[in-house]
């Protein structure tokens, strides 16, 4: 049986409509994740168990990454988008059977080779940590391998229905996720009558971590019924468009390995910290990674597709595209890094000052948020310009800037992580930060790089000076403003002042870009 696709295929929508669809999908699983995160952080604050918890986490990751949702992205969406512009649905459908039945081979048996060499691992990433903590550490990681190999089967279901333009459905779906762990530990704490960190309660989040993938699965299937009726599953390289795929895939997968090399790395090192540093990360990365997600990610995942479709057009209406989307991210982009710079003790603290988790980590996160956020507008343009790549059929270009990009990190990240490693509040350091400035320079170096090779492809396609420096001035008036607030206001809950400084400040800089006529800029040139 082949593929019978709808016969009302949904309509193009308009570039913000799409944008905004991933956005909202991706916000409200972000907030989830917070509402995770809080949790967390009530029962395990920086303590051993949730170093342990960070470093199980984010070992199996790699999975994901490497066969997830940034390579399913550059090497399968562009095809079968293309296919389905044309009218070629048979061919669309086995195309989708196939990459389902390769992704399952190859995501399961990295999964069962992971749960194989776990022990290795802890022992090689984390020599420094106790006995005890290890052992732990192997535990959160077998049961966390097999649910980031179901997490790759739910990217390929993403893919999917981004190129049928169901954007909302699969950004939405890592709420399932979100939810089961919250219900995990919450209940695990209720059955074993505890009110602070334990052994069973970290492996309770892990157990729901692995249910949560499952689940966010499932929730994606009932919508893939309407485009993939009928569709087989096979392993068959000889499929049309297979082929392509693969070429396409190695040297994304090569620039993903890297990255997660990078990413060991970093744990390898904060390993090697003090105690802490690696559950620290991890809380600033989650508030980092959320404006890139709204608003770097949203752009990217929803112009993929259409950048796809429009590989045939003349250079100038892609660079047309591709400076409106710029533009988009900036615009959202500038604001988020003046307020994690300038206000991220406030966000910190009402967000997961709480149990075990006091003023002293609030401080530290936020000095690492800090140094992720100098590089903030980069690492979300650059996604906009690596997908812009990929709808060109070029993959090797951003794969050769992210080997530089991530050995600029390392090298930095290591002059700088063991200074900074000599300061702190409480028993806590700063070496987290160094890691963090070392990633914000090789972000930067990426998007030069990317802008100056894509400039050689479509020609000028930048933000634009003047709408950067308006959005820029807006920003900074806002972030003036929020924390005048900040100093007149009492003393109150965190969430209260969170509230108090954060509304004038997002108030501010919408009015301002406004009088400036940016924000009226930025709707006309989405609806062009």
């Amino acid at each position: 049986m082949t593929i019978r696709p709808d016969p009302r295929p949904e309509p193009a929508p308009g570039e913000a409509r799409a944008a905004a669809r991933v956005g909202a999908g991706i916000f409200f699983s972000r907030i989830f994740g917070f509402i995770r995160d809080r949790v967390v952080a009530y029962y395990f604050g920086t303590s051993d168990f949730a170093d342990a918890w960070r470093a199980g986490l984010r070992m199996p990751n790699v999975v994901q990454n490497l066969l997830g949702e940034g390579t399913l992205s550059a090497s399968m969406i562009p095809i079968y988008a293309e296919m389905i512009e044309e009218g070629r649905e048979e061919d669309a459908a086995r195309f989708a059977g196939a990459a389902l039945g390769i992704l399952t081979v190859v995501a399961g048996s990295l999964a069962l080779l992971g749960w194989l060499i776990a022990p290795w691992l802890v022992a090689l990433f984390f020599a420094a940590w106790d006995a005890e903590k290890q052992a732990l550490t192997v535990s959160l990681v077998r049961i966390l391998f097999p649910m980031t190999g179901v997490l790759v089967l739910s990217a390929w279901a993403l893919g999917i229905l981004n190129s049928h333009r169901r954007f909302f459905i699969s950004y939405v779906a890592p709420v399932v996720w979100n939810v089961a762990m919250i219900s995990a530990v919450i209940g695990g704490a209720v059955y074993f009558g505890l009110q602070a960190q334990s052994r069973d309660l970290v492996l309770a989040l892990a157990w729901g971590g692995l249910a949560g993938g499952v689940l966010q699965l499932a929730f994606q299937i009932p919508f893939l019924v309407r485009y993939m009726r009928g569709m087989r599953v096979s392993v068959g390289r000889g499929v049309d468009g297979v082929q392509e795929a693969v070429t396409n895939f190695w040297p994304v997968l090569a620039a993903r390995g890297v990255i997660n090399l990078s990413g060991w790395i970093d744990m390898i090192l904060a390993g090697r910290l003090r105690d802490g540093a690696l559950a620290v990360m991890g809380y600033a990365q989650t508030i980092y990674v959320l404006p890139i997600s709204l608003f770097g990610m949203s752009v990217a995942a929803s112009e993929l597709p259409e950048l796809s479709r429009m590989r045939g057009e003349g250079e100038d209406v892609i660079a047309e595209r591709v400076s409106r989307a710029l533009r988009r991210v900036t615009f959202f982009l500038i604001p988020s890094t003046l307020a994690c710079l300038m206000l991220g003790d406030v966000l910190v603290s009402a967000l997961y000052q709480t149990g075990e988790f006091g003023a002293a980590q609030s401080l530290v996160t936020w000095a690492v948020l800090a140094a992720y956020a100098l590089g903030l507008p980069a690492s979300a343009s650059s996604r906009l310009l690596s997908s812009t790549f990929y709808a060109l059929r070029d993959t090797k270009t951003p794969a050769r800037v992210a080997y530089l990009r991530v050995a600029v990190s390392a090298v930095v990240g290591v002059a700088l992580m063991i200074p900074a490693d000599g300061f702190g509040f409480s028993n806590l350091r700063l070496g987290a930060a160094g890691l963090a400035l070392g990633a914000s320079v090789g972000a930067w170096l990426e998007y030069g790089l990317l802008r100056r090779a894509l400039g050689r492809r479509i020609g000028s396609h930048g933000p634009g000076g003047g709408s950067l420096s308006k959005v820029a001035l807006a920003a900074t008036l806002a972030t003036a403003a929020a924390i005048g607030v900040q100093l007149v206001v009492p003393t109150a809950h965190p969430i209260v002042i969170a509230l108090e400084t954060l509304v004038p400040f997002g108030v501010v800089y919408l009015a301002v870009a406004a009088l400036l006529g940016e924000s009226i800029q930025l709707r006309r040139s989405a609806r062009t």
